[in-house]
């Protein structure tokens, strides 16, 4: 039984809406958003590979590119493996925009603390550190314990 009610998720929507909601009045949709952080953590990437990594079609990446290359998010360049494609490289627009949604998060964060004691927010932070440090440790494993135990059918205790 899930007694969290699966709390974390809705409150991580309701702080991504917020910050979508902010980052259009810096000219950028979440699409974009997530394209800008693939390339931001894959310098020199190609529009196939990054076609893989967010599931696009050939066009929508296409045209993704080129409207965040007008906006001044990414650069283009060519690529000297292949005379066919470009590389896309993150402009020091696109690391400023990374700061701006980090902000905007952190913002929704320490209002929602507001509501807290420090005591409490003390508390709050270490059980909320554990519960990070456990998801963050089994993502980098590959998911090996959540695997089984959704094949399985149940919870894992």
């Amino acid at each position: 039984m899930d007694y969290t009610k699966r709390q974390i998720t809705k409150i991580a929507r309701e702080v991504n809406k917020f910050t979508v909601r902010m980052l259009k009045t810096e000219g950028v949709g979440s699409a974009e958003y997530d394209f800008i952080h693939v390339v931001r953590k894959n310098p020199g990437i190609t529009q196939a590979s990054i076609r893989e990594i967010l599931s696009l079609d050939k066009g929508a990446t296409a045209r993704r590119a080129a409207n965040l290359e007008a906006k001044g998010y990414l650069i283009r360049k060519p690529n000297p493996t292949d005379g066919r494609s470009h590389l896309l490289y993150a402009t020091e627009k696109s690391d400023l925009l990374k700061n701006s949604k980090a902000s905007v998060e952190a913002l929704y964060y320490e209002w929602l603390e507001e509501a807290l004691t420090p005591q409490e927010n003390a508390e709050f932070c270490r059980i909320l550190n554990i519960l990070y440090t456990r998801s963050k440790t089994e993502s980098k494993a590959g998911f090996p314990n959540l695997t089984k135990c959704f094949l399985e059918g149940g919870s894992q205790k």
